[in-house]
């Protein structure tokens, strides 16, 4: 089916002997064993559905937390200087905020720096290492950067400054030339923990420590932190990442954090906290800065433990992370989407010219987000041009960059599968572009198709339903709440919420009616279609609960709209 977005979409199939079997055996409706099926849930995440698991660290006999352990433990026992470098987004704010307490945990004193996206770019370059070690540090933990700093490892040797690095982006060989390297994604036996974001491998780093010292902690208070790198960095909520979520929406309260509970006053909001309140309310706040401004502020208030100087930085986030929305909404209105639709390009390039270098990696986002597509939106700088990019599950983004660099067509650049970012020279965006495209029609030549869970009616969506749904919650990437194709609706009582959204009735031909929202932009063929198609639809949607004047009511999230 060809929906008003130009999507092809297909129900999922599953064996039906299969979906049978996990049915039975645990005691699951369809529509529960339909998602584990297409989902490939092995035995532990099929237990967790219904069962509490213990948190467990992984990584306790694993050689590299060993040696990582070694030469942090030998730096403070001779009270060596430390030095910690984060990069400039939730994970690496987090990771070194949650070094520092650490730290400050064993009453050891730390500098840290969050380079300046601008000034610094990503990373520990070598120019940013020059700068920072006249303080003489005798050790530099980079976290959620390193993995690639090749060039800045060698010349930290030759002076005699030890490092450890704990990264989760893509690594390629020659690996830099350290025995105090973390990352699932290096030749390793941890290689089947690739999922995890920087912060829940330094989390489980500190663990390691705490264990091999036998020093008593309540450390694990910081695990809402580490959900909420989790989910800002689009890692996929499934395996360990999965239980992790699950415990601490169990037992996080938000009256004892200040930080969420000042948050959720300012906002206004009133709902326990969700994945979604993560991703799109506190992760873009603490981002904020790093776009468009200092970029320790979030650090500096994760440390924090004065809530005189917590609700200031909040107060000062909370409104650069609106005059980022401004920026941004401007940025997006004077993009011609009609001419990125009529182009059909598998991948999306588009050169902004000399927009701030802070706000590409949230428009990419919004541009990936609008077409489906996997989107680079790149600004002038001098005669080289700065990119960032954000991708589709099907297009690993980070191994085509590398491919890139490799070939000579771009400068450098680095990430992962979901996001990356490039450097090129000014004259070469259309040969890069040129040149995914390609790589995605070599890829992708059979993948032309979106996928539903399950055809059902308006009438089948009550509350019991819901539930059924919720228990393989909580939903993210690579758990996304289910999609459903459901028919014969007529769309009634439309409305045009904050001029950006469409909140409306959809009705069945027997009078069931359901309350719906679309997040789609407004100048989207959805948006067209919702606003004014008067005939009956299908609609591809998520069942949502939703929270209103302290009631609980059933919404579709409209995704997609077929006529």
């Amino acid at each position: 089916m060809i929906s008003v977005s130009g999507k092809n979409w297909k129900e999922i199939k599953v064996n039906k002997r299969i979906l049978d079997k996990i049915k039975i055996e645990n005691n699951f409706s369809d529509i529960e064993a339909k998602i584990i099926i297409s989902r490939n849930f092995d035995q532990e995440e099929i237990y967790s559905i219904n069962n509490q698991l213990e948190i467990s660290n992984p990584f306790l006999n694993v050689h590299d937390f060993s040696k990582c352990f070694n030469t942090l433990n030998n730096v403070i026992l001779k009270k060596g200087k430390i030095l910690i470098i984060g990069d400039y987004d939730v994970d690496g704010s987090v990771a070194t905020a949650l070094m520092i307490k650490f730290l400050n945990y064993l009453n050891y004193p730390c500098d840290f720096y969050i380079p300046d996206r601008v000034k610094d770019g990503y990373g520990a370059s070598l120019k940013l290492i020059k700068n920072l070690i006249k303080n003489k540090p005798n050790l530099i933990i980079m976290l959620d950067c390193g993995s690639n700093s090749n060039e800045t490892v060698d010349y930290l040797n030759n002076i005699k400054i030890d490092t450890i690095i704990i990264d989760h982006h893509d690594i390629y060989y020659p690996y830099p030339n350290t025995d105090n390297l973390i990352n699932p994604k290096k030749k390793c036996t941890y290689n089947l923990f690739n999922y995890l974001c920087s912060t829940t491998l330094t989390y489980f780093f500190i663990d390691f420590f705490f264990r091999e010292k036998k020093i008593a902690n309540n450390f694990r208070n910081n695990l809402i932190y580490v959900l909420l790198a989790t989910v800002c960095d689009v890692m996929p909520l499934r395996k360990l990442n999965r239980i992790i979520a699950i415990d601490v929406f169990k037992n996080f309260d938000i009256n004892k954090n200040n930080i969420f509970k000042e948050i959720y006053k300012i906002t206004n909001k009133k709902n326990f906290l969700n994945i979604n309140d993560l991703g799109f309310l506190i992760g873009p706040i603490l981002n904020s800065s790093g776009r468009i401004g200092d970029s320790s502020k979030p650090t500096k208030l994760l440390i924090s433990n004065n809530l005189e100087e917590q609700n200031k930085l909040i107060d000062e986030l909370i409104l650069l992370n609106q005059k980022r929305k401004k920026i941004e909404e401007k940025i997006i209105s004077d993009i011609d989407l009609n001419k990125i639709q009529r182009s059909n390009d598998s991948v999306i390039v588009l050169n902004l010219n000399n927009i701030n270098e802070g706000l590409i990696g949230i428009i990419a986002s919004r541009i990936k987000e609008y077409f489906n597509k996997p989107t680079i939106i790149f600004t002038k700088i001098g005669n080289i041009s700065k990119g960032s990019a954000r991708s589709t599950d099907n297009f690993n983004i980070g191994k085509y960059i590398k491919l890139a660099i490799d070939k000579k067509i771009i400068l450098s650049g680095g990430g992962h599968n979901l996001a990356a970012g490039v450097i090129i020279e000014n004259g070469k965006i259309n040969i890069f572009s040129k040149f995914l495209n390609t790589q995605y029609e070599l890829m992708n030549k059979t993948y032309n198709f979106k996928q539903f869970l399950s055809k059902i009616s308006l009438r089948s969506i009550n509350l019991d339903f819901f539930n059924d749904i919720n228990k393989l919650a909580p939903f993210g990437s690579g758990n996304p709440n289910p999609l459903f194709l459901i028919e014969n609706l007529k769309i009634i009582k439309t409305m045009i919420i904050n001029n950006k959204y469409i909140n409306c009735v959809l009705k069945s031909l027997d009078g069931k009616s359901i309350n719906s929202i679309s997040f789609n932009f407004l100048e989207s063929k959805i948006s067209e279609t919702l606003l004014n198609y008067k005939k009956e639809i299908k609609i591809i949607g998520q069942i949502n609960q939703n929270l209103w004047n302290s009631k609980k009511n059933l919404q579709i999230n409209i995704v997609d709209v077929i006529i």
